[in-house]
């Protein structure tokens, strides 16, 4: 698979935004021109949009978070996003949005362009029903989202979305999928390890956390060989071992970077 890596400015990208704008609103009509109630913080999870009658689901990563000074960022599913937001009279108006351009599997780019079609299609409508938002097009076409509470670093199971720098700033590949799933880690705080899955192998090793740091054992995997794509991407996945790397946990979103600069985003599961 081919992969664009450039950083580009993509005015559909600026639909997004309102999933977080609109949703400290109890409705559409509580908030007034130019302004809206703080949600800062707020995580949003796509679960889904609708096209002309017909909904297509979220992949696990699709998602969006706004901070307290107006910026907002997120996922589509494939590619990262930072925009900011507007507000006209209880509906979201967007701009200034910078958004990634990576080639990911056929499903996730199916959904990321109907969502960002329909999320450009003019002022959207909200209706928000305790932890779930629902934003909607004049056309009817429409997005469902839901409130999701922080993951704690233990216990999570973390699935690997990306390898390189991830977010709109940098460049971010998508990883090969195999047969046994997206690649993932749980962090197992009384044992003090890391476990799960890479490409191809399972893998463990000790896992100390401090001060924004993880101690990480040498890896101990299976030892599957598997088609050339998976084995090279879990090299790189190996990297990050037997050394310590920083990381950043941002609500749902964990990335982890090694002193030779690999970086891994990981998600949340739902």
């Amino acid at each position: 698979m081919s992969r664009q890596k450039q950083r580009i400015t993509r005015t559909a990208a600026l639909a997004l935004l309102p999933l977080a704008a609109a949703c400290g609103s109890e409705q559409a009509d509580s908030t007034t021109a130019g302004t809206a109630r703080p949600v800062t913080g707020v995580h949003w999870s796509v679960d889904s949009v609708t096209v002309d009658g017909r909904e297509h689901a979220a992949p696990t990563d699709a998602h969006v978070t706004i901070d307290e000074s107006g910026r907002a960022r997120g996922d589509y599913g494939c590619n990262h996003f930072t925009a900011r937001a507007s507000f006209e009279g209880g509906r979201v108006r967007l701009g200034d949005a910078t958004v990634t351009e990576m080639a990911c599997e056929k499903g996730p780019m199916v959904f990321e362009e109907n969502l960002a079609r329909t999320l450009a299609d003019g002022p959207l409508r909200t209706e928000v029903d305790g932890g779930r938002l629902t934003l909607t097009t004049d056309a009817g076409d429409t997005v469902r989202l839901t409130r999701q509470q922080a993951a704690p670093l233990y216990g999570t199971r973390w699935t690997v979305t990306a390898l390189g720098e991830g977010g709109p700033e940098g460049v971010a590949e998508p990883l090969p999928q195999g047969a046994a799933g997206p690649p993932h880690l749980t962090f197992d705080r009384a044992a003090g390890t890391v476990a799960g899955r890479l490409t191809c192998n399972k893998v463990n090793a000790e896992a100390t956390v401090r001060d924004g740091r993880v101690t990480l054992g040498p890896a101990s995997t299976t030892r599957m060989m598997c088609e050339a794509s998976l084995m090279a991407a879990e090299k790189r996945l190996l990297r990050l071992f037997d050394g310590t790397v920083t990381y950043r946990l941002e609500h749902r979103t964990l990335t982890l970077t090694s002193a030779n600069g690999e970086s891994v985003t990981a998600v949340a599961g739902r």
